[in-house]
């Protein structure tokens, strides 16, 4: 049980002294400091208090050690999302931060996914993945870049590298969604979701190449999700039929508005 650390963490990273949170639950100072360090064991009363302060689920403050839990969950729980009243698991990612102590983009290549498929959730495997950083992309979010092989996902071409956003809450997943998969029983798989775990418990999954017929997967087998956000690749995508006027046209339009600039940054 984590009660004790927890509101001890949770206060800390409030920037609240033992003062303010009893007062504001109108305890004594002493009786908090008591919960905070194992001596008593708060009541449901006080239990559902200490849930409203700090806008944590109780589930959440027994069982889980919020202090294992990167940065990016952290601050999911603060924005008021929390798994235990979605209803949905807890899934506690390994991950890493760089010196700033901003989290990293890690990259899984094709020769690392039989790797990655066992230790997906140790914090040691995870920091020898090489990582990198796209600044583009949102500080507030946990990504993840996949090498995809294979055909099934043209025009996304073999040996493309698969940038995801994790997501917590698979019941958030919309149909259509592009997610990298990792699965029990076949590692890592980047396909196209149809969302039926609220009516049959699985996701039917689509490839973009029409020859691979779509395959169900019960949410059991599967261990993490990633929606797609991007992909880098050195190949170009086949079967891409140019115009060759419409390129001259693309060509001039574009000439102009970096003309444009030009003229503004001289003004």
């Amino acid at each position: 049980m984590f009660l004790h650390s927890n509101i001890k963490f949770l206060r800390k990273r409030m920037g609240r002294t033992q003062d303010d949170v009893a007062s504001a639950l109108d305890m004594k100072r002493s009786t908090l400091s008591g919960y905070e360090n194992a001596i008593a064991e708060p009541g449901m009363e006080t239990l559902v208090a200490l849930s409203k302060y700090f806008n944590v689920a109780i589930d959440t403050l027994v069982k889980v050690d919020l202090t294992r839990l990167p940065e990016s969950q952290l601050r999911q729980l603060e924005r008021g999302y929390d798994v235990f009243i979605k209803g949905s698991n807890l899934r506690i990612l390994a991950t890493t931060v760089g010196p700033d102590n901003n989290e990293n983009i890690e990259m899984v290549s094709e020769k690392a996914k039989a790797g990655y498929r066992s230790g997906y959730a140790d914090p040691e495997y995870i920091s020898i993945l090489p990582t990198f950083r796209l600044p583009f992309l949102s500080r507030q979010k946990k990504y993840r870049t996949f090498q995809i092989s294979g055909d099934s996902m043209l025009p996304i071409p073999d040996g493309a590298w698969v940038t995801g956003v994790f997501i917590q809450d698979w019941n958030q997943i919309h149909d259509r969604d592009a997610c990298i998969i990792l699965t029990i029983d076949e590692g890592i798989v980047f396909k196209v979701v149809e969302n039926k775990i609220a009516s049959d418990g699985k996701l039917i999954l689509h490839s973009l190449n029409p020859m691979y017929d779509p395959y169900d997967i019960p949410v059991s087998e599967i261990r993490e999700i990633w929606q797609f956000v991007n992909y880098i690749s050195s190949a170009l995508p086949e079967n891409i039929e140019v115009d060759p006027v419409k390129l001259a046209e693309s060509v001039k339009q574009l000439r102009k508005e970096v003309k444009a600039i030009q003229v503004k940054m001289e003004l």
